[in-house]
């Protein structure tokens, strides 16, 4: 009876290992775009694995623990506007919303908006941006520079 519990709790522990990332729900070209993205993402980000999502999904990634997330095809943030200022990091523009126990990300001018958020743990925050910059270059276009 004992040893049935403890594999139980061993089951719940393990299954709770996946990081809570919102999928979001972008249109068909943003959707393909995001995919695109996905695939093409590091194992490692600021030192840190990949690791599973949930709910699964075809356009978010999570890595570390607390996890550093990526949505890919979300909405506008609402403090977002053409007046926002642009932080760049290796060639990709970001918006930047510093929150009680993370800082998230959104990019600008981009064809899909890439939301990253980062756990004050980590610090610099933007050390996750540098690795994913890559991927997103390659595989999100441009529509406008940051300025």
């Amino acid at each position: 009876m004992i040893f049935g519990a403890v594999v139980a709790a061993l089951l719940v522990a393990v299954g709770g290992c996946a990081a809570e990332v919102p999928a979001p729900t972008p249109n068909a070209a943003t959707a393909k775009t995001c995919r695109s993205l996905v695939s093409a993402l590091p194992q490692i980000v600021d030192q840190q694995r990949h690791r599973e999502v949930e709910p699964a999904s075809d356009f978010t990634a999570a890595w570390g623990h607390p996890a550093i997330t990526l949505a890919c095809g979300v909405t506008k943030p609402a403090g977002m506007n053409a007046a926002s200022k642009c932080w760049e990091v290796n060639g990709v523009g970001w918006y930047a919303e510093e929150r009680d126990s993370d800082i998230r990300y959104t990019t600008l001018g981009r064809t899909a908006l890439v939301q990253v958020t980062v756990p004050n743990k980590y610090t610099p925050q933007a050390n996750a941006l540098v690795d994913l910059a890559a991927p997103i270059k390659s595989q999100v276009p441009v529509v406008r520079t940051c300025v």
